[in-house]
């Protein structure tokens, strides 16, 4: 029997098998079910900076009742309250979590570097989370910011919560930093026992009937896959932290992928929003098949196999590797 085993944030996980953040995670009964479908860990829904800001401008009007003081922020704020179970419920969930199930329960923070998220960093460690993913969705959309304050924002965010908390800390960040290596290796440096790579950046869409901004939402598809594997595969070998896939992983093949560029885990989610939890069993089984089929002992033998130190011609990670692959769709035009 193939050994499906890894290790990913100090944790050994039976297999490189990972749900990533997602409203699914909202219900425990769901919870269960991956981890009866196989699933290693469970990176819960996150807590957004906007019900904790909420939280604190709720808070902030009940001391000043009767005053002048308290600007109306709230109705700039989406309405967050109940939403993904508020801050306090969240910390509850994540209790309840705990209780439910034998797996690593990660938790999920999505903002930026206030003193709000120090603060809920320690309280989610006191409610028991296994590990926490700081999922930095920072859009530098001011002109004046440079690349360089934006990376820093990052680090500091990342040096703070590291300072409070004890429990392992992984890094979901998006590919668009003029230099990914190096913002890896700071980040590695700045303490991240691991980095997944990459968060989804969700732009809107422009709404030509009613000419408003619409948000708009895509799961994610195999092709995304590509960027993962080629930023692993660079990565691997260069930093300490742990490597970690989300985005266009959907089939066993995928996982496979993922581990030979380099990664403890590969996470997924849109593939169980459109089959379902018990697609956990389904791409198990073809890891499973696959590896027995080319004679691979174990998921550890095969982690970093395809990484750009471990290969021979390392073009395919180059700037070399452009023109090839331009050249190769042109003969297959002209083969037609």
């Amino acid at each position: 029997m193939v050994d499906l085993t890894t290790r990913y944030l100090g944790f050994d996980l039976s297999s490189p098998l990972m749900v990533s953040a997602s409203p699914l995670q909202e219900n425990i009964g769901n919870i269960r079910e991956m981890e009866d479908a196989g699933a290693a860990a469970v990176v819960l829904h996150s807590l957004f900076e906007e019900q904790i800001t909420l939280e604190s401008h709720e808070l902030d009007r009940s001391l000043s009742a009767g005053t002048e003081s308290f600007p109306e922020a709230l109705n700039y704020f989406p309405d967050m309250a109940d939403y993904n179970l508020g801050p306090d419920g969240y910390l509850e969930h994540i209790r309840r979590a705990k209780n439910a199930v034998a797996i690593p329960i990660i938790a999920s923070l999505n903002g930026v570097s206030t003193e709000g998220w120090i603060r809920y960093a320690a309280l989610i460690e006191e409610a028991g989370a296994d590990a926490l993913e700081l999922n930095i969705y920072n859009l530098a959309t001011d002109p004046r910011v440079s690349g360089r304050e934006v990376e820093r924002l990052y680090c500091d965010l990342l040096e703070e919560i590291r300072a409070r908390v004890r429990i392992p800390l992984a890094v979901k960040l998006g590919p668009y930093f003029s230099s990914m290596a190096n913002m890896a290796l700071e980040l590695d440096e700045a303490g991240a026992d691991a980095l997944v790579l990459f968060n989804r950046f969700y732009q809107p869409d422009f709404d030509l009937d009613t000419l408003v901004i619409a948000p708009s939402l895509a799961l994610s598809h195999p092709s995304e896959l590509r960027l993962r594997l080629h930023w692993v595969g660079v990565l691997y070998g260069y930093i300490g932290a742990d490597l970690a896939v989300t985005g266009g992983v959907h089939s066993g093949s995928d996982v496979l992928k993922s581990m030979m560029a380099g990664a403890r885990v590969a996470m997924m989610t849109s593939a169980l929003l459109k089959h379902g939890i018990s697609h956990l069993r389904t791409v198990r089984a073809e890891i499973i098949t696959w590896m027995d089929e080319h004679e691979y002992e174990s998921v550890q033998q095969m982690q970093g196999s395809m990484a750009r130190r471990a290969v021979a011609d390392t073009s395919a990670f180059d700037r070399a590797n452009y023109m090839r692959v331009l050249s190769s769709y042109a003969l297959r035009t002209d083969q037609r």
